[in-house]
């Protein structure tokens, strides 16, 4: 299946000179949703996770149906502020300034096997980041995951030394 039929391309969204890559339309689609989730599953299926990491707020709409076919846990990702309990926390840098993301604190056990899950992979800030926090907790990343990756800005760079798949690729 083409899933790059069902991705929507808006020009000069969120601004001038982007072209916005759009999954609400794959998401509509039950069949192309659903081979997203197949395609996760048949990579990772042997590579004996523990946790799957998803990242706010869309990674959440692929770690979810993922983390149930592989058997494994889920952990959100979230911007500060938005769990409940205590938490780590790791900053990033922005085009223009900063910004960071937050894992409770019991989410994660030292030696946990993780794979990081994301709708979109484009400069790398955020994943790395993620990829960073879950060294401070112990575990070992196996894997980041996206539905897209924006080749032209190498944010698989940002990522190294741990591998990473995606679904489809501009």
């Amino acid at each position: 299946m083409d899933l790059k039929q069902y991705i929507r391309e808006v020009p000069d969204f969120p601004k001038p000179g982007i072209s916005f890559k759009d999954i609400t339309t794959l998401l509509m689609d039950h069949a192309a949703f659903g081979h997203c989730t197949d395609m996760f599953a048949a990579e990772f299926r042997e590579k004996e996770l523990d946790k799957i990491v998803a990242i706010e707020s869309r990674g959440f709409l692929f770690g979810a149906p993922l983390a149930h076919a592989l058997d494994c846990g889920l952990v959100l990702a979230r911007k500060p502020g938005k769990l409940p309990a205590a938490t780590k926390s790791m900053s990033y840098e922005l085009e223009y300034g900063t910004d960071s993301l937050e894992i409770h604190e019991d989410a994660i056990d030292k030696g946990d096997r993780v794979l990081v899950i994301d709708d979109l992979l484009a400069t790398g800030g955020t994943a790395g980041a993620i990829g960073k926090l879950l060294e401070d907790f112990g575990a070992e990343v196996v894997s980041f995951a996206f539905v897209i990756e924006l080749e032209f800005l190498n944010g698989k760079e940002k990522l190294n030394p741990h591998p990473s798949f995606s679904l489809v690729k501009y």
